[in-house]
């Protein structure tokens, strides 16, 4: 079975709902059957090579959305660090910092609902910046609509981040401040504008395997560039505080099974890597993952640049370098 679909996606095929969902019931014993036949999807479209991104929390805490796993909301008991947005300069230094790592693509990150006009203008500059170095600019700004979106085009943004975070049915279970649609709308609108999107969620949240198939469906669908998979990382105050990681498996599992449903889109891993996958972190690769967030997170400590580039070269692999 595992051999046909795998065929069935090098002839440019695409596999149906039902035949994820017969990766996704896998028995146990056949989790590294499937890990290699999503590694060799993973060699099909990267070969060696690992887009690396990093991102730097410009803006942080007192967010008014209320996601149930947000260390950054308004109504979460965390003690996450709050400040306003960040200066110009020190957005620079951050940005120098990851190209020193090896990092293609820098992202400016703010928590809240979205920058206001005097913030967006800011943040703008800081694009312009990114892009003076060589990096590819991100930004993650919440529910931005058409014509900030070109405002961040036009001073050179070009990839915008914004999570569906689980399936549509799901959904509600994560957040009520915002809905499902309101999502969809502003990947939309940033398609729309000309940017390249990053979309993908958290996986651990108590969702199931048919939200996680919906989900990667979904991404299909709208034909994201990128796939950010997160692990929840459950943070006391937070309302899914008290949850158990994912077993690592199922965090491996999860990544070989976007890899067969997206073989032509980057599955990037990002938070909740490390609390996550513990001893079997540097199998993500294996599982089908071609790229990665290195560095620190939003609110938790990630893994260095050095040591994800030690990585990198333990199995053979490069960072993929910035286009011209």
């Amino acid at each position: 079975m595992m051999q046909s679909l795998e065929d069935k996606i090098n002839d440019g095929g695409r596999l149906t709902r039902a035949e994820a969902r017969r990766l996704a019931a896998l028995p146990f014993e056949r989790s590294f059957d499937l890990f290699a036949a999503a590694n060799r999807l993973r060699m099909r479209r990267s070969g060696d090579a690992v887009e690396l991104c990093a991102i730097v929390n410009a803006k942080s805490g007192l967010c008014p959305e209320h996601c149930a796993y947000c260390a950054q909301s308004a109504k979460s008991k965390t003690g996450v660090a709050v400040y306003p947005l960040i200066s110009r300069a020190e957005a620079l230094e951050r940005t120098r910092q990851a190209q020193s790592g090896g990092v293609s693509r820098f992202s400016i990150v703010t928590s809240g609902r979205k920058p206001d006009k005097k913030e967006l203008k800011k943040i703008a500059a800081m694009i312009s910046d990114i892009r003076a170095t060589g990096l590819h600019a991100c930004a993650s700004l919440g529910l931005l609509e058409a014509d900030e979106l070109r405002f961040l085009r036009d001073a050179g943004l070009e990839r915008y981040h914004c999570n569906i975070e689980t399936s549509e049915r799901f959904f509600p279970e994560v957040c009520t401040a915002h809905s499902f649609s309101d999502k969809l709308e502003t990947i939309a609108a940033a398609q729309k504008t000309g940017l390249s999107v990053c979309s993908g969620g958290i996986m651990g949240m108590g969702e199931t395997w048919d939200d996680r198939i919906d989900m990667a469906l979904t991404l299909r669908t709208i034909g994201v560039d990128s796939v950010p998979i997160n692990f929840l990382n459950p943070i006391p105050g937070t309302p899914l505080g008290n949850r158990q990681p994912m077993h690592p498996f199922d965090a491996l599992r999860t990544i070989s099974l976007f890899r067969f449903l997206l073989p032509d889109t980057a599955i990037r891993i990002c938070g909740g890597r490390i609390a996550t996958l513990g001893e079997f972190a540097s199998l993500i690769f294996l599982a089908g993952a071609d790229a990665l967030m290195t560095g620190d997170y939003l609110t938790t400590l990630g893994r260095s640049y050095a040591d994800d580039l030690k990585l990198l070269a333990l199995h053979r692999l490069r960072p993929a370098r910035p286009a011209p």
